[in-house]
């Protein structure tokens, strides 16, 4: 699953799954633009360089039009192509479902989460050719209730949504779309979750309720990121990949260690 010689981008690269994404695929061989609206991104195209690496970092809002053509622009003019493309940003909103979002908070969360991707997306299309591939983060809160908040979960599925009619629009261009969907994952995003959970002593209850019965880390999420803009990906298209340790696998039940 080698990158080598092929121009990455990753949006949301400050930190979490998009640093871990950015990272593994330049030691793959790609290389990177890393984008975030947090300076925290030139601290990621640091540490790629640090590896001996090749990495850019590009500081802007990637949910607009106007980031978006930069960090594109970004890669184009430094790599002269434009292979991989990694809509990662995004926020996560009230962390429990309620019923008193205002509709202000309710848009942002769908103008980064959802909006973002497609402008990122149609951004690099003019530059993306056949065999170059698109992942976008997603998230099991997409795929039904009890992962999220509700605007976070609307955004979510509105993301698988996106990968699956794109891929169907992409039709006969040879250019896939997959998305990727976390289950509980430690990352900038669910640090108030694992702190909260620490400080009451009871880290070992994170990520109870799926078979695995742990959380995840970033860099296995990474891992299927790299797997999907790889060409041992070449026939995934229009898919969502779930990582959450099985928690999606069953309808909701407390389960119990065999023989407990």
């Amino acid at each position: 699953m080698t990158l080598g010689g092929k121009a990455a981008i990753v949006t949301g690269a400050a930190g979490g799954i998009g640093r871990a994404s950015a990272l593994l695929l330049a030691r793959r061989g790609a290389a990177l633009v890393v984008a975030d609206r947090d300076p925290g991104a030139e601290e990621t195209a640091a540490l790629i360089r640090a590896e001996g690496g090749r990495a850019e970092a590009v500081v802007t809002d990637c949910a607009t039009e106007e980031g978006a053509a930069l960090f594109t622009a970004r890669a184009v003019a430094a790599y002269g192509r434009l292979d991989i493309l990694h809509a990662n940003a995004g926020v996560s909103g009230p962390l429990v479902p309620s019923l008193t979002t205002g509709g202000a908070e309710f848009a942002e969360i769908l103008r980064i989460n959802l909006i973002g991707p497609w402008l990122a997306i149609t951004a690099a299309l003019p530059h993306l050719g056949k065999g170059a591939s698109v992942i976008c983060t997603a998230s099991v809160a997409g795929l039904r209730a009890g992962a999220g908040g509700i605007p976070y979960s609307a955004s979510k599925a509105g993301v698988i949504n996106l990968v699956q009619t794109t891929a169907s629009a992409l039709a006969g261009t040879g250019i896939r779309i997959n998305a990727v969907a976390p289950g509980l994952v430690e990352t900038p995003m669910t640090a108030p979750l694992y702190d909260a959970a620490r400080a009451r002593g009871r880290e070992d209850r994170i990520g109870q309720l799926n078979p695995l019965q742990r959380g995840g880390e970033a860099a296995e999420i990474a891992e299927v990121v790299a797997f999907l803009a790889s060409d041992a990906a070449s026939y995934v298209n229009g898919q969502v990949l779930v990582a959450d340790g099985g928690l999606s696998c069953s309808h909701p039940f407390a389960p119990r260690p065999p023989g407990s």
